[in-house]
């Protein structure tokens, strides 16, 4: 059995966390924690979920351009490479996710509620980043 990804929408108060199933194949929402328990929340998913992968959103200005939250995401990377040092870590470009989520949520029938819920946008957020990961890297 191969490895599976999991993807992270980094926000300083949130992060929306998707998984990939057994085949890497469909990227599915998996859930929200707060920022700061992160780390601990991967701890519980790694392990039992034979983790190989995570992909960390990057979010670029259209000019190509880093933007203020890059030096946070290049600090957690750092973190997870030595809390999760077996585990491999890849950035990947996540221009567009959260309009993307908004529409699928909008367009998927999503209740008002639902459709303006910040963690429903985080976790959608991180299953586009991931799924857009598993397409362009051919899986």
């Amino acid at each position: 059995m191969q490895s599976r990804i999991i993807a992270i929408d980094f926000g300083l108060k949130r992060c929306g966390l998707a998984i990939s199933d057994e085949n890497n194949i469909i990227a599915s929402p998996l859930e929200t924690v707060e920022s700061d328990k992160l780390i601990s929340k991967l701890h519980t998913l790694i392990a039992p979920n034979n983790i190989g992968t995570i992909v960390i959103g990057n979010p670029k200005r259209l000019n190509n351009t880093d933007m203020p939250i890059s030096q946070n995401i290049q600090l957690l990377i750092e973190n997870l490479i030595s809390v999760f040092p077996n585990v491999k870590m890849e950035l990947y470009d996540e221009r567009f996710t959260s309009s993307i989520a908004a529409q699928t949520l909008y367009f998927g029938g999503a209740s008002r509620k639902q459709k303006h819920s910040k963690e429903n946008l985080d976790k959608i957020s991180a299953a586009i980043i991931l799924q857009s990961y598993m397409t362009r890297n051919g899986y």
